[in-house]
């Protein structure tokens, strides 16, 4: 039985996804529910699973677009046993020895048109002796093979059909010959140039940063937290909290709770714009950018606020694992009314957060540098991190903004009222 694999909803408003990577080869033996590839939108990565297993057929190839419904392979569930390198190298011999017969058949043609020239005036076997180890060392695609087949045409019709050559093409010739470069790069004059394709996801992280720049009145105030309490907290109950939750105390989830402890206090920097209309949320779903190899990506922690601090941890913990395997769903990343990143962890010292729409404010949280302060008419050194607040200048005052990061700073500093209703 032949089974249709096709492009699966990443959601209702996605009508368009790119087909990332295959994880395995046109003709491969799959097993039931393996993950065959992964499709990648504009919002997240989904897998492609194997419904049953079976010999694959690809038919979408990596990088091309295509439509949630569109079937991205094909499943024969008749054909058991894997696949050997011998079964899947035959029909690539045999499509080699095709364009061969051809050349055999066509020198005529070729010598018409270059019969002006004497030393090209040579018998019918002569011409397939001189191009055939030209032709074999082309590489065809499976998908350029099949279209080649339809046409009736060969190699050596498409290589002639080439009509010119600039020299950029001679150097990237001459250079693969003598050093093999990856798929993607560009050698020249002793120079080498990486291109690589933008995937989706980054696309419309680009769109939105540039919209959140050009819609929003958005500003930037700063503070200044000391850390010596929270990294006193940590060093004491760390081993106690790895042995019980299996994970270790971080920053993150202090900062989260502080935030959505203030939030209470400051609704108007959990609120957003919907047309002519404010939006005050009575709860604190707070967003952590997490950084992965594909981009930013934002999961959110729900109703931070009635969660405590251990909770947080976790739930930090299994969302950030899950987005840099880019297995979040675009439930867990949705619905956040504030968001949170951390661009110490880089070892940045200040930088201005730019906001996530729909929201109106983002934290920045950065590194914690060993500076002297006055304390108690005293200098000493201590622990010290700067933290930005970004925010929509259209709902929120100045007043506001300033008024969270001092309330901000209370938590952090004294992070016993964490742990209290006050």
């Amino acid at each position: 039985m032949i089974l249709e694999i096709k492009i699966p909803s990443p959601g209702e408003s996605i009508t368009e996804v790119e087909l990332a990577t295959w994880n395995v080869k046109d003709g491969d033996q799959v097993k039931k529910d393996q993950e065959v590839a992964e499709i990648e939108s504009d919002k997240a990565t989904l897998p492609l699973l194997a419904e049953q297993g079976g010999k694959i057929t690809i038919l979408i190839k990596e990088g091309e677009m295509a439509k949630p419904g569109d079937i991205a392979c094909k499943i024969d569930t008749e054909a058991k046993g894997a696949v050997s390198e011998e079964a899947v190298e035959e029909p690539k011999k045999e499509q080699k020895e095709e364009p061969e017969t051809k050349k055999v058949e066509k020198p005529a043609e070729k010598e018409e048109v270059k019969e002006s020239k004497p030393e090209k005036k040579q018998t019918a076997s002569e011409p397939a002796q001189e191009k055939s180890p030209e032709t074999n060392d082309v590489k065809v695609t499976p998908v350029a093979q099949a279209m080649m087949e339809e046409a009736g045409v060969s190699v050596e019709d498409i290589i002639n059909g080439l009509k010119r050559i600039s020299s950029r093409e001679v150097k990237m010739v001459l250079n693969e010959k003598k050093a093999p470069l990856p798929t993607g790069n560009v050698e020249y004059e002793g120079r080498k140039e990486e291109r690589q394709r933008m995937s989706q996801l980054r696309k419309k992280l680009s769109k939105r940063l540039v919209a959140v720049k050009n819609e929003t009145a958005m500003l930037t105030t700063f503070n200044e937290v000391d850390m010596h309490r929270i990294i006193s907290l940590r060093q004491t109950y760390n081993e106690q909290f790895i042995e019980k939750y299996g994970i270790k105390l971080g920053f993150m989830s202090f900062f989260t709770k502080a935030v959505a402890k203030t939030l209470k206090h400051f609704p108007m920097v959990n609120a957003r714009i919907e047309e002519d209309q404010i939006v005050l949320p009575d709860f604190a779903d707070v967003a952590i950018a997490v950084s992965t190899p594909k981009g930013l990506m934002v999961p959110v922690v729900r109703d931070a606020d009635k969660k405590s601090i251990p909770q947080i941890e976790q739930e930090i913990a299994d969302l950030a694992k899950k987005a840099r395997e880019a297995k979040l769903s675009i439930e867990e990343m949705t619905g956040g009314t504030f968001t949170i990143t951390n661009g110490g962890v880089f070892g940045s010292l200040l930088s201005t957060p730019i906001i996530n729409p729909p929201q109106s404010a983002i934290l920045g949280m950065h590194n914690i540098v060993e500076r002297p302060v006055a304390e108690n008419g005293q200098v000493v050194i201590r622990p010290m991190m700067y933290v930005a607040l970004s925010y929509d200048h259209r709902i929120i005052d100045g007043k506001d903004s300033v008024s969270f990061l001092v309330k901000l700073k209370q938590y952090i500093e004294n992070p016993e009222g964490l742990f209290m209703e006050i």
